[in-house]
């Protein structure tokens, strides 16, 4: 039976890095855990998994905020099943728990961002009731 652990310790953000690092190939290993509590504590960002027999099947990053634009609001920065576990469950009990949790936290909104090019990842939001209502823009800034 799956399980949804909302990592407490070090060890546990460091059993969500495989998974994560399939969405977030860029990251190392040795700058995860560091860039990980940096946000933990500037930002409140926080991370929890599915985990079943003991091994990671999906991770979610995220965090509440409150905007002008949208109130309280639960933002969704990373959402990902590991390769070997995709189309069977675990993305969506994440997902739910995700804004079950957002409504607990009394958020008004639950957001997040997908590449343009992640067709299956939208395959996946839309009919989970999520809209396409903006565009993203932006730009890197060189030192």
């Amino acid at each position: 039976m799956p399980n949804i652990v909302l990592a407490q310790s070090d060890n546990d953000l460091a059993r969500s890095f495989p998974v994560m690092r399939e969405l977030r190939p860029n990251l190392g290993e040795s700058a995860f855990l560091p860039q990980v509590k940096r946000q933990i504590e500037s930002q409140g960002y926080r991370i929890a998994f599915v985990e079943d027999n003991g091994e990671v099947a999906a991770v979610a990053g995220f965090r509440v905020v409150e905007m002008l634009a949208w109130g309280g609001t639960m933002y969704v920065d990373d959402l990902v099943t590991a390769e070997t576990k995709r189309s069977t469950g675990y993305g969506g009990t994440l997902f739910d728990w995700l804004v079950e949790q957002a409504r607990t936290l009394g958020c008004d909104q639950f957001h997040l961002d997908s590449g343009v090019q992640r067709y299956g990842a939208h395959r996946f939001y839309l009919p989970r009731g999520l809209d396409i209502t903006s565009h993203h823009f932006e730009m890197t800034l060189g030192t």
